[in-house]
């Protein structure tokens, strides 16, 4: 789904509307450039490991994620930095939860602080998914903060078979799409759907709104 543009939203001096930098303005948490290298590697470890676990080829696993293999041997020899949206499909195409692409912690105990969450962005830098809880705590569910930008959507490909959402709105208005349905939610409301079919976030109103998202994974 293509983002609606705010035509009364007022350009800055590069001529872009002022609420489709909002994201792209608010501050990195510490250290995000060193972030987005070390979670680029440990991607790049993960892809690889996991693709040979299994067996597959890059070809194989290009036809399972929809990835070309040219973007996915990119990605292994870290010589690119997979989007949002492609880690998505990797993971979906290699069966595994998406925090096991990120990492997992294999410690009793694991804090995740606010400041080292690594924050994931889309291609158009209007959505932003920071995780709430360490990677690989638990193996089938993960929580996430949505961010989107005024007049922002989000489309999400199918999770893989069995997955679920929970989708909590905390500001403004969100609207989710799940296969052909609309549904709107006001602050404090939430809505549970299954995620393995095409899905999209999109925020109607003219400021940044704010949700959790609960994954939780068929075992």
């Amino acid at each position: 789904m293509v983002a609606k543009k705010d035509k009364r939203s007022t350009p800055d001096d590069g001529g872009r509307p002022r609420t489709t930098l909002a994201l792209r303005q608010t501050p990195l948490p510490p250290g995000d450039d060193i972030g987005a290298a070390e979670m680029g590697r440990r991607v790049a470890v993960n892809l690889r490991e996991r693709r040979k676990a299994r067996n597959m080829s890059l070809d194989q696993l290009a036809v399972a994620s929809g990835v070309s293999r040219a973007a996915l041997s990119q990605i292994e020899t870290q010589k690119s930095n997979p989007s949002l949206g492609v880690m998505w499909k990797i993971a979906v195409g290699l069966g595994i939860p998406f925090s096991e692409l990120l990492g997992g912690n294999t410690q009793s105990a694991a804090i995740l602080r606010r400041g080292e969450s690594q924050v994931l962005r889309s291609a158009d830098g209007r959505m932003e998914s920071r995780p709430l809880t360490p990677a690989g705590s638990c193996p089938w569910v993960e929580a996430y903060e949505l961010r989107l930008a005024a007049r922002a959507s989000h489309s999400s490909d199918p999770h893989a078979a069995g997955t679920r959402e929970v989708v909590i709105a905390l500001n403004g208005q969100l609207r989710v799409h799940v296969g052909g349905a609309v549904h709107d939610l006001a602050a404090g409301d939430s809505i549970s759907f299954v995620a393995d079919q095409p899905h999209s976030y999109e925020n109607p109103g003219s400021s940044e709104i704010r949700c959790h998202d609960i994954i939780i994974y068929s075992r």
